[in-house]
């Protein structure tokens, strides 16, 4: 379809929207009396309407039950985590057995590298290769887990960049760094989708490039679960983490996930133990010794945090409801719209030149477009902000935006256009 930037084919192209209707699933901030434009999913995703109902559940079935809750509430508690694993493993493309539920996601980051990271000094296998410029957390938690083996994060840290004067990470950079690294690299931990650049990293070539070269191979999924296809599994990616209160809208600092495929199930591999990863029959008899679960549950510290989780569930049933593969094709729709409005505007101002530094092509990129504004500062973006366009602003002068589909309308789209054009100018 040709594109027009005009209010008419916006609202014709939101009649065509199987899913348009899911946007009445959720809370849409309202800032003086108008509906925003929430562009910043990517960060924080929208309440859906029916999370209240969900803890409402289980608020009651507390206050009845005490204790008893565990085994008497209507979604018993003692096994609450079980109600995830197949509609979060067929987000992530994993059998239900390789997905868990769990604690937050830097700490499952770092539960999955205490066994997915053990460095060999003696053969000189101890780097961790990521990208540059990765989520800060991510950078902490890798460099205090090489301190924790009493390496040096300067010598056993190979982070991939950017060509010089470029915003996106050559694919090949990262295969040649592997083979000419490989027999030093210990694991390889990339963000599935760069945070800063929405830059979408090839994960399946990844994984077969990091395995030939005898590396464990893990992903932090935080920009990617909810809003690119994954096939973690089929992939044979040996773990991965993901937040929920992106593109998942489970809540701010919901519940986690987790993916150990199950080539490890059964793995005596060192671990950080909890009772909840405990053997089922025998969790409580309180004896010492620890008898993991086969699978992901294994790797479980405490009991299902309820009330973060039954948010989750009423999103997971969203994401089912809208089927993920017509998700993903309205995505693909919004964001080429957003580009297409971007360019429009950039074109035929002289104030301004919009440099999207997301990839153009649409296999390489998520519903995120992030623009570096030449000719512009954070007052363009304070203007966005005021007019009620909630987007994201990075330095030095970075716009990220991320029109999602559940939520996101063709016409919040020629919205964020108008005030744009009415910022530069």
């Amino acid at each position: 379809m040709t594109h027009k930037n005009t209010l008419e084919h916006a609202r014709l192209l939101d009649s065509q929207d199987k899913l348009h209707q899911f946007r009445s699933e959720f809370h849409l901030p309202v800032i003086d009396g108008k509906e925003v434009v929430y562009f910043t999913g990517n960060s924080l995703g929208l309440q859906p309407k029916k999370a209240k109902e969900a803890l409402d559940t289980e608020l009651e079935d507390w206050a009845k039950w005490g204790v008893e809750g565990h085994f008497h509430a209507r979604n018993p508690w003692y096994s609450y985590h079980e109600l995830f694993a197949e509609d979060a493993a067929s987000l992530v493309g994993a059998n239900p057995n390789e997905v868990v539920l769990m604690n937050g996601l830097t700490v499952n980051l770092h539960l999955m590298m205490v066994s997915f990271f053990q460095p060999n000094k003696a053969s000189g296998r101890t780097k961790i290769l990521c990208e540059a410029k990765a989520f800060p957390s991510d950078q902490y938690a890798i460099e205090s887990q090489l301190r924790l083996h009493g390496l040096d994060p300067k010598e056993n840290l190979i982070e991939i960049a950017p060509r010089e004067g470029e915003h996106l990470i050559h694919h090949d950079d990262i295969l040649s760094a592997i083979a000419t690294h490989g027999e030093h690299i210990a694991l390889i931990m990339i963000g599935g989708v760069n945070y800063y650049s929405g830059q979408v990293f090839d994960m399946k070539t990844i994984t077969e490039a990091g395995h030939k070269a005898g590396a464990m191979v893990g992903f932090d999924l935080a920009h990617a679960a909810g809003n690119i296809e994954l096939n973690l599994h089929d992939w044979g990616v040996d773990f991965a983490c993901w937040c929920t209160y992106k593109y998942l809208n489970s809540g701010p600092g919901s519940v986690s996930g987790v993916f150990v495929h199950d080539r490890h199930a059964n793995s005596d591999m060192l671990r950080l133990a909890g009772w909840w990863g405990h053997d089922k029959s025998t969790r409580f008899q309180m004896e010492p010794g620890f008898n993991p679960i086969s699978g992901a549950e294994g790797w479980q510290l405490s009991n299902a945090p309820v009330f973060n989780m039954a948010i989750h569930r009423a999103s997971l049933d969203l994401f089912k409801a809208a089927g993920f593969e017509n998700l993903r094709h309205k995505s693909r729709d919004l964001t080429n719209y957003l580009e297409f409005i971007i360019d429009g505007i950039s074109s035929q101002s002289d104030k301004v030149n919009f440099e999207i530094i997301t990839p153009r092509d649409e296999k390489d990129r998520g519903c995120q477009l992030s623009i570096l504004a030449h000719g512009q500062g954070k007052s363009l973006f304070d203007h966005l902000m005021k007019e009620g366009v909630i987007v994201d602003w990075r330095e030095p002068n970075v716009i990220r935006m991320a029109p999602v589909p559940l939520y996101n309308s063709f016409e919040d789209i020629y919205r964020f256009g108008e005030v744009l054009k009415a910022g530069i100018e």
